[in-house]
């Protein structure tokens, strides 16, 4: 693979509010704890307190998660230095989209493994374990019941609720499975063999990336949870979160950026079996919509208690309850997720938590040897393929035009007969004047629709080198989004094996610029 390196806002993808964190903008350091760099996490070691009895939860809630699955030896490994108090987390966290989803999702968890590995290098007297948070609480099914492969959309249609990861892989998804023969061995395995979609997901991302020493930890757990009781309490009785989040979205507005997140007095949703839904306080009960459940405030205090397994917390919460119960020093995530996490320092504060350091995942385009052919034939360089393919297409027709689609030169020849006309019929009528401005206005608008007759006819002699254009833009940006934000990894797997492996030669997590590789 041919690596190319293209500045982020040279790919205009991204939002200003995203760049200027990456730049470590001055206005924006009451918002994070430490700057995206090697040299933060000195200092994120030496503040991260995670105490024994927690981390003796986490390596049994894992140990427990894991079973049923045969482990990699560094699996193995990395489950067993967990046990030390000088091991810490780097994690990354997806929805269970199907057969992986779009490509980001690879490069999130590459980005992750690439940097455990670097802080080993850097730090040897720690261990660091690379970590995959796997979404199984999301309810949100349409955003997950598909991929995309070649321009075709494959989905799962079933009408279970609630929690996606305890979907159960039915009647519905076998035969949605068959539909599907071209899918590699370790997914139809994967899928075939387990009986929720949290089961097969653990699986395939275990077999994709087990032996690099990548752990899946599942939020959905009775132990982690309970771990976790005093932030219900807090935010569901005295709404403390939604109070520290908001304080800080408002700053950041004030400065003039936008939140990704919109906090709730209660950032909790009940979560049992088919239903996730939100809970609602209305004068002195609360209620989970869409449901006939209510619960007074002792009866929920006790619920709390009892099951805290029942209570889901949303992305203002999700975070914080994934750096309480790992010993976590690093989240990567896309360019909206770090951002959202700038508006969560004050949730932090108040749980007495270390916010942890913010990087982005790596960005990358992939380019197969067809779509290199037709850039190479353009003669376009690398840095083209982030420009304005419209005002290239119509700099094109016009730089390679037989005819002047401008009309320039008859547009000079009757504003000069209109003017000096103009000039001398008003000697005879100073309204004669004005009347030869509106003739020549309206001549100027026949000249352009002639103009667009001549443009379109240009268009259809060049249509080859127009389609070619248009063919490249569709391969790098599908719908008009990035490439790794809709097209699934089996689109270049299936020709390419060593794809994965070749990311991690190529993908640095701390070099934060575009990847563009050749194939």
């Amino acid at each position: 693979m041919k690596k190319h390196l293209i500045d982020l806002e040279k790919t205009n993808q991204f939002s200003t509010f995203f760049l200027d964190y990456l730049k470590g903008k001055a206005e924006l350091r009451p918002f994070y704890g430490h700057l995206p760099k090697i040299e933060s996490f000195e200092e994120a070691i030496k503040k991260k307190d995670f105490t024994a009895e927690y981390r003796k939860t986490l390596c049994q809630s894992l140990e427990r998660q894991y079973q049923g699955v045969e482990l990699f030896e560094e699996e193995k490994s990395q489950l067993s230095h967990l046990k030390s108090e000088n091991t810490f987390t780097v994690t990354t966290g997806h929805q269970l989209n199907l057969f992986t989803g779009p490509l980001y999702f690879i490069y999130k968890i590459v980005s992750t493994i690439n940097l455990a590995a670097r802080l080993k290098k850097e730090y040897p007297a720690y261990n660091f374990v690379p970590m995959y948070w796997m979404a199984s609480e999301d309810h949100d099914f349409a955003e997950i019941n598909y991929f995309k492969l070649d321009g075709k959309k494959y989905a799962w249609q079933t009408n279970q609720t609630g929690a996606v990861g305890d979907f159960n892989l039915d009647a519905s998804f076998q035969e949605f499975l068959k539909s599907l023969s071209f899918a590699p061995e370790l997914f139809k395995k994967a899928y075939s063999s387990s009986k929720t979609l949290k089961e097969a997901v653990r699986k395939y991302v275990h077999e994709l990336f087990g032996e690099k020493g990548l752990l899946i930890i599942d939020g959905h757990d009775v132990e982690l949870k309970a771990q976790f009781k005093e932030v219900m309490k807090e935010d569901v009785f005295n709404h403390g979160p939604y109070k520290e989040a908001t304080l800080k979205t408002e700053s950041l507005e004030s400065l003039g950026y936008g939140g990704q997140i919109f906090p709730r007095e209660i950032n909790f949703f009940y979560l049992d079996s088919g239903i996730r839904e939100r809970i609602e306080q209305k004068g002195e009960d609360f209620y989970v919509l869409n449901t006939n459940l209510k619960f007074s405030k002792t009866e929920l205090n006790e619920l709390i208690e009892q099951h805290p397994e029942r209570f889901s917390p949303n992305v203002v919460l999700r975070p914080l309850y994934q750096e309480m119960i790992l010993p976590n020093l690093a989240y990567l995530g896309g360019p909206a997720e770090v951002v959202y996490w700038l508006q969560l320092k004050g949730v932090f504060k108040l749980f007495k938590t270390p916010f942890p350091i913010l990087l982005p995942r790596n960005f990358a385009l992939l380019l197969n040897a067809e779509v290199q052919r037709k850039i190479q034939k353009l003669e376009w360089r690398i840095e083209d393929l982030f420009s304005d393919l419209d005002k290239w297409r119509r700099d094109f027709v016009c730089k390679h035009a037989q005819e002047d689609i401008e009309m320039t030169v008859e547009k000079k020849a009757i504003e000069s007969l209109f003017d000096a006309r103009g000039e001398s019929a008003a000697l005879l009528d100073k309204s004669l004047k004005e009347a030869f401005e509106s003739a020549k206005v309206r001549s100027f608008k026949i000249l352009d629709q002639m103009g667009r007759k001549v443009r379109k006819a240009e268009e259809r002699r060049q249509k080859v080198m127009l389609d070619r254009s248009s063919a490249i833009e569709e391969f790098i940006k599908p719908g008009g989004s990035p490439q790794e934000r809709v097209v699934n990894m089996m689109q270049f797997y299936l020709e390419d094996p060593e794809l994965i492996e070749k990311l991690f030669e190529h993908f640095d997590p701390l070099d934060f610029r575009m990847v563009v590789l050749e194939n």
